[in-house]
């Protein structure tokens, strides 16, 4: 019983919640946009996929990866970006950047996100989980090195599109307990790596004067901070290819009034984006609208 309540106390310790708010921060789970804009495709996958709609468990066991895997790339990226996060604004409050989380730590949280990752893909399915262990196991490099792309390639945000390819093919393979490239998943897949390429283009204009001053390179450098085209451009082509996998998929009418207006606002949002302004984290929320405005039409579709 005295054990309980020394452990009872020590969760009530302001210590204790110092230390929990600050891991929280490190895993970005204080900002759920950057984990809803991840499991947004995911959930495109299971609503398009023949077998949908996907049981209770599956969602249950996709949620919970994604949220996982995207700490685990929050805290892979900031050991990356350690000293550069200091002098960028943007970043320069993060737990490591100013020291408040020791680096192993960070390690430690990393390698159990890792594991909880793991743990939710051997959960799945008997018919989907080797597959679904081999799909992880390929992400998991470029997951680990797409942090230091900016280092070294001008446009690093078309390899977090292909991070973020994985969440189609990994939810996928797991409620079809197979991979076959047919005119859904290929057109869900290529429009969702497209769409982030768009979004995260918008929002590496944030950092675009920091970067520039350290040498770093982003897509909205290389364009020359000229991203108005290129972005409507993808996002026109992430609709175009939703709505092809969608009619693929034979998704019934009540779809297709919540694409017409998701497409619309993408648009709009893109138009209306002020470049010398600080509204590019208000374009990256508004795409969380948009792209589950489509999820939600997606689920009125099928059922």
């Amino acid at each position: 019983m005295s054990n309980l309540l020394q452990i009872h106390k020590l969760f009530r310790t302001s210590s204790f919640k110092k230390e929990t708010k600050t891991l929280i921060e490190l895993l970005r789970w204080n900002k759920p946009t950057g984990r809803l804009i991840l499991l947004l495709p995911a959930g495109w996958a299971l609503w398009l996929a023949p077998n949908a709609p996907p049981s209770l468990g599956m969602t249950i066991l996709i949620i919970a990866g994604t949220v996982f895997i995207s700490g685990a790339g929050c805290i892979a990226n900031d050991l990356w970006d350690q000293k550069i996060d200091q002098q960028v604004n943007r970043t320069k409050a993060r737990p490591l950047a100013i020291g408040t989380v020791k680096t192993s730590t960070a390690w430690g949280l990393l390698c159990l996100m890792f594991f909880l990752s793991l743990l939710v893909v051997i959960s799945l399915p008997v018919g989907s989980r080797v597959l679904c262990l081999q799909l992880s196991l390929l992400a998991l490099p470029i997951i680990i090195i797409y942090p230091s792309t900016k280092r070294w390639f001008k446009y690093p945000q078309a390899i977090l599109s292909i991070c973020w390819g994985f969440s189609v093919l990994i939810p996928w393979a797991a409620i079809q307990q197979g991979i076959e490239p047919n005119l859904d998943l290929l057109s869900c897949w290529i429009g969702t790596m497209i769409w982030t390429f768009g979004f995260d283009t918008v929002y590496a204009m944030s950092d675009k004067n920091d970067d520039e001053i350290l040498g770093i390179n982003s897509s909205a450098l290389s364009l020359k901070g000229e991203i108005i085209r290129p972005v409507s451009i993808s996002y026109a082509l992430t609709s175009l290819l939703i709505a092809i996998s969608a009619f693929s998929a034979n998704v019934n009418l009540f779809f297709w009034p919540f694409w017409l207006i998701a497409t619309i606002g993408m648009q709009r949002e893109i138009l209306l984006l002020d470049l010398q302004s600080k509204s590019y984290g208000k374009h990256f929320s508004n795409q969380v609208k948009l792209g589950g405005l489509i999820l939600f039409g997606l689920v009125l579709g099928r059922l």
